[in-house]
Formats: structure tokens, sequence, C-alpha cells
């Protein structure tokens, strides 16, 4: 039985389709095709129904999943045992602020446990200064988190997240598209405070008007602040990642404000200089995945 054809086969059910499994592989479709048919005759049994452009696995594809699974997690293991360089640790210790923690964590360590799948992983979230301090004394590996300056650290460009000013549904400005900050001078603002230049920004936006901003509330989370802007409690603005699935279902409307254009919440991938190298090669080469990608599912293939 070739591998090629159990791989073709787990791909297929985890992307639900012929032609996104065909396209992750690097293949054509026919090949992908091939490769089903050939297993089945291999198995003497029909592995999927074709409903139209929707497939699912036939009772006997079922059977046979779990099967399949286990024989390409034990190849792709043995294979990563082969090739891995002497040294590689058995565990990635990962730092990342909450933002990557909620919102893109997920995705890379999936992502990870592909490519590195004899090796564990532990991530621990907390601020940027912290991260920092933990990278020193070794406590973990690499972070994601803001730009590190000190020549002890090498870091790299990894994820701009733009802020934009998000409102309610049924808010005046949901319709209008973009504004100006004295357009939002007298609303109720929520305000999500991350401790970084880019919120400053953000500040400096106000200081041309006559009054101070209409800040009712203040936090320190996104998920608090956008929760707030649900309630109709204010206005608030906060990275795009944070507020992706509320503007899919249309619940939250991004409004572009003039004087903010260009601000961003700027991730960094950070590690000791010198150390890590294959694991920051991996992610940098991986980088970060386009907002529609994260609804890929993450139960399989593990």
């Amino acid at each position: 039985m070739n591998i090629d054809h159990i791989e073709a086969f787990v791909y297929i059910n985890h992307y639900g389709s012929f032609n996104k499994a065909a396209e992750v592989l690097f293949l054509s479709q026919p090949t992908v095709t091939a490769r089903i048919q050939s297993l089945e005759r291999e198995l003497d049994s029909r592995l999927f129904d074709r409903l139209g452009k929707q497939i699912q696995l036939t009772e006997k594809g079922k059977q046979f999943l779990p099967y399949a699974q286990q024989i390409l997690q034990t190849y792709q293991k043995g294979k990563h045992h082969l090739h891995s360089r002497p040294g590689t640790p058995e565990e990635l210790r990962i730092g990342s602020t909450v933002s990557v923690s909620n919102y893109l964590m997920p995705h890379l360590l999936m992502l990870l446990h592909q490519r590195f799948p004899l090796i564990n992983f532990k991530v621990t979230t907390g601020p940027t200064d912290v991260l920092a301090a933990k990278l020193t004394a070794k406590e973990i590996n690499l972070a994601f988190a803001r730009k590190q300056m000190s020549p002890a650290f090498q870091s790299y460009p990894f994820y701009d997240d733009p802020i934009r000013l998000y409102v309610y549904k049924d808010h005046p400005l949901a319709t209008a598209g973009s504004a100006s900050i004295r357009d939002i001078r007298r609303e109720p603002l929520v305000f999500f405070e991350c401790g970084s230049l880019d919120w400053m920004r953000i500040h400096r936006a106000f200081e041309s008007l006559e009054q101070p901003p209409n800040i009712v509330f203040q936090v320190d989370h996104a998920e608090t602040a956008k929760k707030l802007v649900l309630s109709r409690a204010g206005i608030c603005f906060l990275p795009g990642l944070s507020a992706r699935h509320e503007v899919e279902e249309g619940s939250l409307v991004p409004v572009d404000i003039l004087e903010t254009a260009g601000v961003s919440l700027q991730t960094h991938l950070i590690s000791l200089s010198g150390e890590n190298n294959v694991f920051m090669d991996a992610l940098l080469e991986l980088g970060a995945p386009p907002i529609n990608d994260l609804h890929v599912p993450i139960e399989k293939l593990d």
C-alpha cells in the first residue's frame, strides 16, 4: 500500500475537498483522484460518497480513517526522527502576548506539530517585558511579542494587526464606513490599552480637539472591550484579529478613521541571538496565516 495514497485520503477528509487537498499537497486534482481510486481498489471498498460538489466518508471510509491517520502519523514521526538534528529538544517553550495567544496560537501550534511531531509544546502568556525576561533567563525558547532592540535578541516581524474603530451594528456610524476624530469626539469610548506605542498614536489623534475624548471605560483586555461594545456601552479601537468573528457575523462594524490610518499592533518573533534557529526559520517560513485561514479545523492530523 502506497503511503501517498494514505496521505491523499487523510488530507481529503481533513479539508473536505479533492481540490483543496490537491492544493495543499502541491498536486493536480486528477493525481489526487487517481490515488484515491488506487486505494479503493487495494481495499476493495469505496471510501467517499460524492454528492455533487460535496463529499463525505462512506461507512467503510469512516472505519478505515483512524487506521489511516495512525499510519500517516507514524510515518511522519519516523521521517522526522531520521532527519532531526542532534540536540533537538523534546519540548518547545513558547511565550506569547495575549492577543497572539488568543487568536493566532492555536493555528500556529497545529502547523508546528505537523512540522515537528515528536516535540511537545508549552505556551506561556504574558506582556512583552515579562516574556523578554523569561527569554533572558532561558525559561522559554522563543516568543511572539513586541520588537526588541537589544543585541541580545534576534527579532523578526511576524504579524501586523490593523487597529480600527469598531461600532455595534445599529450605531449611526455603521453605515458610514469612515469618519474623522471630530465625528467621534462626543461618543462614549471604550479604550483598550496594551501598553505599546501603537496605542499612544491613538491617544495623540485626539490632541487636536478642544476637549479630551469621552473615555467612559478603560480596560486592559480586548475581550472585555469588545463585549462592552457589543452591549452598546460605547465604541472602541480594537486590533482586527480580536473582532474577526463578530465582523463576519455582522454584530461589529469597522469604521476607518482618517487620523489613525496605518496604526497597527505589530508582533515580532523573538529569541536569544543565535539560538533556536531551526524553529525560528520554520515559523518564519510558515508565516502568520491569512485571517480567512484561521477557520481551518484543528482536530485532525494530530
